[in-house]
């Protein structure tokens, strides 16, 4: 057993500035390591830190799994951290976390935020050092209503504000302050309540930052209910001069600048120039009413510029606009290609800072600034901008298209309600309107928020989410295997820009399969459009994020965490619980499955960050399985009869398990154990164990699988959907020699001829079953790993060297062609593969390298 209670620690990636930034992180430990009330120390390069520390899994011996830590890290202390056990020597600077009957008072030492308990006033208010900043923020949605008409289509639109329901102080310090508000947009005319969000407020010690995580569900009628605009808007108070006012929106490299009042007049040369030149850099501007009697007069007949906003249309386009009046025309003011995402709004002696992460990747967004001449100005953040058509949730066709396209069952169940989307803001609350080096630095830390990590020869030491290898090119084999798995990992790094896999609700997820003659990925056919973790891309991006520490590769897995849990998945409603399978909608095919929401694509996220919305989730699919009641996942197949419903070990029952094990380890929940082990217990049970089904009968109530037969369906779905991952993990935790054992089982007689299968299972089962040999290879090395049998790791490496993706490195095997304009494909190209022959490979490189000189030698 690894003794290890000291962990270095480094940044994801390189940091800009110089502030101080609130991090939190996870640590995995190995079993019997950490006691639960073992005390924390962080150490930096030169002192002692202060930690927040809670933990967040246990082993089942009760010793801890993972821990989250949360601490404020300034730019001197981001070399050589280390987390260690001992007592804390360091005086704590707090937040401190206040209640009252009608609000909750979080205060960093330098900002305070306010938060309401009720109404639509979310955040009552944002100081610093004793000023108010921002006079309150509100959740805004807008409502298209269409209504057809003989030859015209007439609009109206609905305005909504969000209204709190109900609130949770989740943290209260001594570092890191958490608050929950849960609630949903009520109309400004009506009794119609629509759209549920959750908002989180974040805040750490001694900062003057606010994160927020916005998340809203969709329950309308995707026929009716269109959405026009959904936002947040900050109010700020408004002082001074209109020339010492200031606007700022980030760019793509720089910052649109300018106040309501501009010191440019067509007489504006000399010391006047200088003074103009200071306003654009948000220095102060002081005119004399006497000695500058002449030019502010010249400013009074100026234009006033009381409005802004800039509009990302589309994932490289953006515009902004300005005006003086509302019923004045907006004038354009500069075209860019993908802006910063961040506005401030302010006085000389300070302003509100407000950026939305994944700003242009998520299009359409805006950020709007309005009133800057009056005593309250206005900024808002719009997750969807009301300056482009309304969303349009409404499925493709109004029929399925099952053989031709790959669509599943004949059932529709387009339908988004019940899927989410989740978003990230920072507030900042300035004593001074920034320039431009602060500016580039809130950029940064908004869209590459810090992160602290574990090199990745730690997580692979305590086997953090179980089997995978570290980066290893000692031979020309290992080598040749990882110059294949880079080459694939960059491929679909450069898909997604050269594709434009970005908006609202498509970034974070890659397509399914290619269309050579088009050119083009198949966006229009059915179930090979987008990806929708099929075949489990996500674990493939997490392994690789753990066996290289690259922040590239985690930013890409983040980005398709966030929308596989939240887009393609349903949080209410009948299908709670369940995921869409793969469409050319998200959320388009009438497949409902648990594998698509399991807790095992989502957990890395989630145990890295310490992310409370990925903990949400996990908890809402513990349950996932009476799920099954409303949509039996075999009902294609097999008509109803006396089981209650039918399913597959993989990738149903498989997916139960890691939403089983989650809850099990976080909250020590050991009825989810006991659902484990009573799947286990009936597999041991069946005439050939794992080997047979692997379609049984399934009775929620009571966990138990009920035989229907040794040969009933593929094999190959029982691995394919991250059933192995999972069942490897869980195998650490069980400590249970005979489901070691039945795994290696499946794994080595997999690819057996039939012959030999029939001495071991009678001729009861047919090789049919068993395809798509490369999808095997991680259960094979698995098997040949424990059964020490040399015959099946050879056969698992000749799988997957004489795979395309085994012989091609794709870097290099690109050509140019020709479609809207030059672009590389490779034609043969499919995710599906490319993420199980990565995984498979990885898990191999673990268990067998020590076969693959020798395979390699002969291929």
């Amino acid at each position: 057993m690894l003794n290890e209670t000291k962990v270095r620690l480094h940044m994801l990636q390189d940091t800009t500035g110089h502030s101080p930034q609130g991090i939190t992180w996870g640590i995995p430990w190995d079993k019997g390591v950490l006691d639960r009330n073992d005390p924390f120390i962080l150490r930096g390069p030169n002192k002692e830190l202060a930690m927040q520390s809670w933990p967040a899994a246990y082993w089942p011996d009760g010793s801890v799994k993972w821990t989250a830590h949360a601490a404020v890290i300034g730019e001197e202390d981001r070399e050589e951290l280390y987390v260690s056990v001992g007592k804390p020597s360091v005086d704590e600077q707090k937040i401190t976390v206040m209640e009252t009957e009608e609000s909750i008072h979080l205060h960093s030492g330098v900002a305070e935020c306010v938060i309401a308990k009720q109404g639509d006033r979310l955040i009552r208010s944002i100081s610093r050092n004793g000023r108010v900043v921002c006079s309150g923020g509100m959740l805004v949605a807008l409502r298209e209503e269409r209504t057809e008409g003989i030859g015209s289509t007439s609009i109206r639109e609905e305005r909504f504000a969000g209204r709190i329901h109900s609130y949770r102080v989740e943290q209260s310090g001594p570092v890191r302050a958490v608050i929950r508000l849960d609630g949903v947009h009520q109309a400004a005319a009506g009794e119609r309540e629509w759209l549920p969000f959750t908002l989180r407020v974040y805040m750490y010690a001694g900062l003057d930052t606010i994160r927020l995580v916005h998340t809203f569900h969709y329950d309308g009628d995707p026929d009716q209910d269109f959405m026009k605009g959904l936002g947040i808007t900050f109010h700020v108070a408004m002082a001074g001069p209109l020339y010492n006012r200031h606007v700022r929106l980030a760019g793509d490299t720089g910052f649109f600048s300018e106040s309501p009042k501009t010191l440019h007049t067509r007489r504006t040369k000399g010391k006047y120039r200088e003074l103009f030149e200071r306003q654009c850099h948000a220095q102060s501007v002081d005119l004399d009413p006497v000695e500058d009697e002449y030019f502010m007069e010249l400013l009074k007949d100026s234009a006033t510029w009381d409005d802004y906003k800039l509009v990302q249309d589309a994932s490289d386009h953006y515009r902004i606009w300005k005006r003086t009046k509302e019923q004045c025309c907006w004038l354009k003011a500069a075209d860019g290609h993908r802006a910063g995402g961040l506005g401030y709004i302010g006085n000389l002696d300070g302003g509100l800072g407000a950026g939305l992460r994944h700003f242009w990747e998520k299009h359409p967004r805006a950020i709007e600034v309005k009133g800057t001449s009056k005593d309250e100005a206005s900024l808002t953040l719009w997750l969807w901008s009301p300056d482009v058509p309304a969303m349009d949730l409404r499925h493709y066709d109004t029929e399925t298209h099952v053989e031709s396209s790959y669509e599943g069952f004949k059932e529709l169940n387009a339908t988004p309600y019940g899927i989410a989307n989740t978003n990230e803001l920072t507030l900042w609350a300035l004593p001074a309107a920034p320039g431009t080096d602060r500016l580039k630095e809130m950029v940064a830390e908004l869209n590459e928020p810090p992160m602290l990590v574990c090199e990745p020869e730690y997580y692979h030491r305590v086997r953090a989410f179980g089997l995978w290898s570290l980066p290893d090119r000692s031979t020309p084999a290992k080598s040749y295997l990882e110059d294949r798995l880079d080459g694939i990992l960059s491929f679909f790094q450069r898909e997604v820009v050269q594709r434009d896999w970005y908006g609202f609700w498509d970034f974070g997820d890659v397509m399914h399969s290619y269309d050579p003659v088009r050119h083009v990925w198949n966006y229009d056919l059915g179930g090979c459009a987008w990806q929708n973790a099929e075949l489990v891309p996500n674990m493939w991006l997490w392994t690789t994020f753990l066996r290289t520490g690259r922040a590239d590769i985690f930013r890409l897995a983040e980005a398709m965490t966030r929308h596989t849990s939240e887009v393609d998945a349903y949080h209410f409603g009948p299908f709670k619980g369940l995921g869409s399978r793969h469409n050319v909608v998200h959320w388009g095919c009438g497949c409902k499955e648990a594998r698509v929401f399991m807790a095992g694509l989502h957990r890395y996220y989630y145990y890295l960050t310490a992310d409370e919305r990925t903990g949400d989730l996990l908890d809402l699919v513990k349950d996932a399985d009476y799920s099954t009641l409303v949509m039996d996942p075999m009902r294609a197949y097999f008509p109803k009869d006396e089981n209650p419903v039918h399913l597959r070990i993989g990738p149903d029952w498989a997916a139960f398990c890691s939403n089983w094990m989650t809850r099990w380890e976080r909250f020590e929940d050991t009825r989810y154990r006991d659902k484990i082990l009573t799947g286990i217990q009936c597999l041991k049970k069946a005439k050939y164990r794992m080997l047979s089904g692997p379609s049984y009968g399934y009775d929620p109530e009571t966990s138990k699988l009920y035989p229907m037969g040794e040969d009933n369906s593929g094999r190959h779905m029982v691995i394919c959907m991250g059933g192995p991952q999972v069942w490897f993990e869980l195998a650490d935790m069980l400590g249970d020699p005979e489901w070691v054992d039945m795994l290696a089982e499946f794994g080595v007689y997999y690819n057996l001829p039939q012959e030999e299968k029939d001495l071991i299972t009678k001729g009861e089962i047919r090789t049919e079953s068993w395809g798509h040999p490369v999808l095997s290879a991680g259960i094979a090395a698995y098997g040949a790993y424990h059964r020490e049998d040399q015959r099946t790791a050879e056969n698992c490496w000749h799988i997957l060297l004489h795979n395309p993706f085994g012989q091609m490195n794709l870097s290099e095997s690109e050509r140019r062609v020709t479609h809207l304009e030059e672009l590389q494909e490779i034609e043969w190209i499919n995710t599906n593969e490319a993420s199980q022959w990565s995984l498979n490979t990885i898990i191999s490189l673990e268990l067998l390298a020590d076969s693959l000189d020798h395979v390699y030698s002969r291929r």
